[in-house]
């Protein structure tokens, strides 16, 4: 698609890549604030308890401590701490700090002081007494009759049944999924669980806060959702929205869980009562305990084809975990249902049900792939099986089943995010070139056909498909500013959020290809409350789709305005008129540079401000596709797991930046081989994260990475900025599955529960007699 266009479709310099790579002080923690006071927290030990009384006496008597915040003196409004839309679709069941603490590493209290020592050592001066409660550590106990209610507080709105520790719950039905297994030659059934995981970000969360020269609150950062900050923290703070600034730098990694409010609020609060700049920046360990993590699931599939493979019916029941509070608990629910099965759009029949239940563990979270990685696994394990008991090449019953251009699925309208969604068809679907050019580079015929091997290695192969979104429809919404300079430049203003992504990078794209200049000429300023138009935030896939098309409208009224000055000048119609290279030109060949056309306007006859501003509210959300394929090495003696090779063909409409495109694609792929593989929190019987750190967390280094081929295949979303759609999330979905499928070619198991650590793969393998 490159040669449509002079900027979109290259492979552009990052905006801000030479102050990363030269150590420029861009990140929320390399700023210094005069007289900042610095935060500690004191957390809960037990995993269920009232806190019966609070002494800070100790505390404050401690030379350089300057304020304390515990239940007694903080808010008492419950609210949410997910990052989402308004009204929220997540449960108000939080507050600032409460009188009972609900999993290991609750908040119990917060101390400003001079130091951050000082302050760690006055949080371990505070008594607390605790009356310690019985902790509900699963999902079953959870769900078991008389099982201790975990929000049993009258104030706290939004839960579906606080009762039975039910936050929130989906139930969807579409024709009789019971007919349609009776109409099935082939019925399979398949259940899997998924653990904890945490999204290990580089940079932890930090805000620095300090007052302005009007007194206005500043909160410095690293977040994914600025303005949904601003809101959630003016509402905890009862403080006037106008008297809030929040301010996004560069970002260290985010992953979904800076879609949280976790330490804005604390921090806020602290410089309003002192006056004072605070820092307040998790440790590692805190990163881990306290923050968020991706909710663990357990995912039962049923599916029911027909003798040609077309499926009739497909049944899934999916139990969250959401932990101790409900944030994402309704939305990662449904996507793990409407991410998935309208993917198999052939079947008539389905259901789809489920919860999320309270526990006393860590706390359930936005994590890429949100909801639809969990379910993948399950779905595409099944769709494994039906190809095996039919005899069918796997790559062959995906075919005859995936959504294709001009397909839709009941599920769009039906499962939406926190409502009713909407009505959709798909107009790009590369799926089918995806499967086949994905084949074609990693071999599959040769691979397959050489089967596994002899000897203790054993090699074998797998693939799934998948598709996610590009924003939530009728929900998300985007502005950019576009306003012009005197030298033919342009001011790009969004409130959209770049986390590393390149977001700032693609929208210059965009705006520089229809105002025909490069992209130096586009000056990106984004994510400041004060400053940029407003946007939901970085999540949902949404930002390259939703804010791209706001600029892309911005852009267009700008380059009409542009035509108009350069009319008068050139004496010829508007639309007779072409841009490009900085510069206007006639049909005659006269022509005047973007710079003389801004003079004019300000200067000249007629001035006016070349501008303009434009929102985007999408009324679809286009899906990306994806075909996964890997290789894996079985040891039998050890149960040891090697992927060997993978290849991930995409379809994202048009490559905006294509290796910022390839790189989305490689980094998620590595995310989810981590997450497969060896990625898990472990735990004490009393709840306590017992491997809060990233020498016992383990993630896999590039050492450990398989080399990762990615096919950009040729495709173009009508709908889209330049004919694109969304990258980010869809390829973290896909290494479970495939990877599951892959070990079972190799040595016949099926594994239902992540990760495949050598154990787990040893004993499965030892239970089936295989040697």
């Amino acid at each position: 698609m490159s040669e449509k266009f002079h900027v979109v479709g290259h492979a552009e310099q990052k905006v801000d890549a030479h102050q990363l790579i030269t150590g420029k002080p861009v990140f929320a923690g390399d700023a210094s604030f005069t007289g900042t006071l610095y935060v500690a927290l004191l957390t809960s030990p037990h995993a269920h308890a009232r806190i019966t009384s609070i002494d800070t006496s100790r505390a404050e008597a401690l030379e350089g401590v300057a304020l304390i915040l515990d239940h007694r003196n903080t808010p008492s409004k419950r609210y949410t701490t997910a990052g989402q839309g308004y009204p929220e679709p997540s449960p108000y069941d939080n507050r600032m700090f409460d009188t009972k603490v609900r999993f290991v590493g609750d908040r119990v209290a917060a101390v400003a002081a001079e130091t951050k020592a000082i302050a760690e050592e006055a949080a371990s001066l505070i008594d607390v007494e605790y009356e310690v409660l019985p902790a509900v550590l699963s999902i079953d106990e959870a769900m078991a009759d008389g099982a201790p209610v975990i929000h049993d507080e009258d104030d706290a709105t939004g839960v579906w049944d606080a009762a039975h520790n039910v936050a929130a719950a989906v139930d969807v039905v579409v024709g009789d999924v019971e007919q349609g297994f009776a109409e099935s030659a082939v019925v399979v059934e398949t259940t899997t669980e998924t653990q904890y995981a945490q999204h290990a970000p580089l940079e932890p969360h930090i805000v620095q806060s300090y007052l302005d020269d009007a007194g206005r609150l500043v909160l410095y950062s690293s977040t994914q959702v600025p303005f949904h900050l601003r809101r959630i923290v003016a509402q905890v703070l009862d403080v006037p929205v106008h008297r809030i600034r929040v301010i996004k730098p560069r970002i260290g990694g985010g992953f979904g869980v800076k879609q949280e409010i976790l330490i804005e609020d604390v921090a806020g609060l602290m410089t309003l009562r002192t006056g004072r700049p605070v820092r307040f920046e998790y440790s590692r360990k805190e990163e881990f305990v306290s923050a968020r993590t991706r909710h663990p699931f357990r995912m039962r599939v049923k599916v029911g084809a027909g003798d040609d493979g077309v499926l009739k019916a497909i049944e899934m029941e999916a139990i969250q975990n959401t932990g101790a509070y409900g944030t994402h608990s309704l939305t990662v629910l449904s996507n793990a249902g409407s991410k998935t099965i309208p993917l198999y759009n052939k079947a008539p029949h389905i259901k789809f049900y489920g919860k999320s239940v309270y526990t006393n563990m860590p706390v359930g979270g936005a994590y890429r792939g949100y909801g639809a990685t969990q379910s993948y696994f399950a779905l595409e394990t099944a769709m494994d099986q039906v190809a095996e008991r039919l005899g069918m090449d796997p790559i062959e019953l995906r075919r005859r089943n995936h959504i294709d251009v001009g397909g839709g699925s009941p599920i769009f309208r039906e499962l939406g995010e926190g409502r009713e969604g909407v009505d959709m068809v798909i107009r790009s679907c590369g799926l089918p070139e995806a499967l086949t050019e994905g084949a074609e580079r990693f071999e599959w015929d040769r691979k397959r056909a050489e089967g596994p091997g002899e000897g203790p290695l054993r090699r074998g192969v797998g693939l799934s498909v998948h598709m996610q979104g590009s924003g939530i429809p009728m929900i998300d919404m985007a502005a950019a500013t576009i306003k012009m300079n005197d030298d033919g430049s342009f001011n790009l203003l969004v409130g959209a959020t770049d986390l590393g992504t390149g977001s700032d990078t693609v929208l210059g794209q965009i705006a520089a290809e229809v105002l025909g200049v490069p992209l130096e000429m586009i000056v990106v300023t984004s994510s400041d409350t004060d400053v940029t138009p407003f946007d939901t935030g970085a999540y949902a896939s949404s930002t390259t789709y939703v804010s791209g098309r706001a600029v892309e409208s911005a852009a267009i009224e700008v380059r009409a305005q542009i035509l108009g000055v350069a009319s008068a000048m050139l004496g010829a119609e508007p639309e007779t008129l072409e841009i490009g290279d900085t510069r206007v030109t006639a049909p005659d060949g006269a022509s005047v540079s973007l710079g003389d056309i801004c003079l004019r306007a300000m200067y000249g006859e007629d001035q006016f401000q070349i501008g303009s501003t434009a929102s985007c509210v999408p009324e679809e959300s286009p899906p990306p596709f994806l075909a996964s394929f890997a290789e894996v090495e079985v040891d039998v003696e050890t149960g040891m797991v090697r992927v060997v090779d993978y290849v991930a063909a995409v379809d994202c409409g048009t490559p905006i930046n294509p290796r910022q495109a390839e790189g989305q694609v490689e980094g998620a792929i590595h995310n989810g081989i981590g997450y497969a593989l060896t990625e898990v929190m472990e735990f004490t019987a009393k709840g306590r994260v017992r491997n809060p750190d990233l020498a016992r967390y383990k993630i896999p280094g590039w050492a450990d990475t398989p080399p990762i081929r990615v096919i950009l295949v040729d495709s173009y979303e009508p709908t889209g900025p330049m004919g694109a759609k969304s990258i980010s999330e869809i390829g973290i979905n896909a290494p479970i599955p495939t990877i599951a499928n892959a070990i079972y070619d190799a040595v016949g198991v099926r594994l239902t529960e992540t990760p495949f650590t050598p154990e787990k793969v040893w004993r499965a393998m030892r239970d089936a007699g295989v040697t």
